[in-house]
């Protein structure tokens, strides 16, 4: 999208399919402009011949035929929403016909030969964000909440658009202009020796917006992945029943499973929703020394995977004579973790799986270490005690932390943040330095700066182009 002819062209009238092409019961154009009323009453009647578009009260349906020429083409239902009380901010309308792919063309290029123009991706919203219906952080939260494949990722996007966390930036980028002009206003004064800003207040509101910035910031490690679900490697040696467990935790048939030695040489992904958290699973090839060139670079691929992981599932086979005759299980486990880089297991939550307890015929020897680690002891191939894991996983989540507080699920916002907390960082070390007023001030407008990135209310056209181009048509 082209957003410095937009912004050129915000005075054209758009128009576009709201709902998905294909068919289906009923499809939805939008129309959003200054010629929406005038245009619409071109091409449909109303079955109450005494209204008018133009003259209908907002928020009203009306039933009619749409016509092209003297040509019925479908019954439909046109919505009226009157500026500025409609979602862009503009006069709109909103037709409602038979999902017809034939329907749904024939009235847009009908429009479009009444002087309209087909909308480009979020073009729409992008028009409310421009006529002040919200900030930018909220209508980048309505792309979130369309994509949102979760409860918990609609929370995050629902927060958002509501505003929890603009808001609270806002009011913070609020509270430091309202100091900074003071100091502003000081430096305009320089020469009589004075002081408006309170120095002391002002290192308070410094120390307060550095922990709630800092604690925004730390939110996107966790936000993030709620967003696009919680990446989970499926990680051990050849034949242990990766796959198998794969398959018993999806409760479908979606990896191979065989019990040759290194039959999965690339990585299987899915996902699965656990009581509203999304959970993207990777099964992936069996950690071991290989001459095979293919079984290889699939190992060097579960490398990459358990890196780019938040949570890996250890799967062992307990059934192996190591763990029944010869143990003690701790040595077991040592052995099988040399098989991974120790820097690829920093800062994630390692679940033992101990696998194939049909095959056991006693306890393990090593029973009481394998307790002591919590390891899970299951039967993928028998789908016992699936659970187990399923309720070890749900728990890594704190789901309140979604509901109850602002996160950052936004690699912009969270860019954003970190520059604001560089600059509050040099703020208060120019104060304990001594550093003069004006100096001072760069580091204070260069914080208003990014948390005006945020909202919106600092912006350049190639971030919003950026941003609303990802949006789809009719959005």
């Amino acid at each position: 999208m082209n957003l410095s002819n937009n912004l050129t062209a915000i005075d054209d009238t758009i128009c576009a399919l709201a709902t998905p092409p294909g068919l289906s019961a009923i499809g939805i154009i939008r129309v959003s402009g200054k010629n929406s009323f005038s245009v619409c009453e071109k091409v449909f009647n109303p079955r109450n011949k005494q209204i008018r578009l133009s003259t209908a009260d907002s928020h009203t349906i009306h039933l009619g035929e749409f016509v092209i020429g003297m040509e019925i083409l479908d019954e439909v239902m046109v919505s009226v929403f009157k500026q500025p009380h409609s979602y862009t901010g503009e006069d709109s309308v909103e037709i409602s016909c038979h999902g017809s792919a034939y329907i749904e063309q024939k009235i847009l290029e009908a429009l479009i030969d009444n002087g309209l123009r087909m909308a480009r991706p979020g073009e729409f919203t992008m028009r409310a964000f421009l006529n002040g219906k919200f900030d930018l952080s909220q209508a980048e939260a309505v792309a979130d909440l369309i994509a949102s494949h979760s409860k918990t990722s609609h929370d995050l996007a629902l927060n958002q658009m509501r505003g929890l966390f603009s808001n609270r930036i806002k009011e913070l980028r609020k509270q430091l202009l309202d100091f900074t002009t003071l100091i502003e206003l000081e430096l305009d004064f320089s020469g009589e020796d004075v002081e408006f800003a309170n120095r002391e207040d002002f290192k308070r509101l410094l120390t307060t917006m550095y922990s709630e910035i800092s604690a925004l910031a730390n939110s996107f490690s966790i936000g993030n992945v709620l967003k696009k679900g919680i990446p989970v490697a499926i990680v051990g040696q050849p034949n242990v029943g990766k796959s198998t467990l794969l398959n018993a935790i999806l409760n479908e048939e979606r990896a191979i499973v065989s019990e040759i030695p290194g039959t999965t040489r690339d990585t299987i992904e899915d996902t699965i929703v656990i009581n509203g958290i999304s959970f993207r699973f990777i099964d992936t090839a069996g950690l071991r020394d290989s001459g095979d060139i293919i079984e290889s670079m699939g190992i060097e691929r579960t490398y990459e995977k358990i890196d780019q992981a938040k949570i890996i599932l250890f799967v062992f086979d307990v059934s192996l004579t190591g763990y029944t005759e010869i143990g003690p299980a701790m040595d077991e486990m040592k052995e099988h973790f040399s098989h991974l880089p120790e820097e690829l297991l920093k800062g994630k939550k390692i679940i033992l799986i101990a696998n194939k307890t049909d095959l056991l015929v006693e306890a393990p020897r090593g029973f009481k270490s394998l307790v002591e680690m919590e390891c899970l002891f299951v039967s993928a191939k028998r789908k016992e005690n699936i659970n187990l894991i399923v309720d070890s996983l749900s728990k890594y989540v704190e789901t309140e932390k979604v509901t109850d507080n602002a996160m950052v699920s936004s690699a912009r916002h969270y860019e954003a943040l970190v520059k604001t907390k560089e600059s509050l960082e040099n703020i208060m070390t120019g104060f304990n330095q001594s550093i003069s007023s004006d100096l001072i001030a760069i580091d204070i407008r260069q914080a208003l700066h990014h948390l005006g990135e945020i909202t919106g209310e600092i912006t350049t056209n190639e971030v919003l182009e950026n941003i609303f181009s990802k949006f789809c048509i009719g959005k």
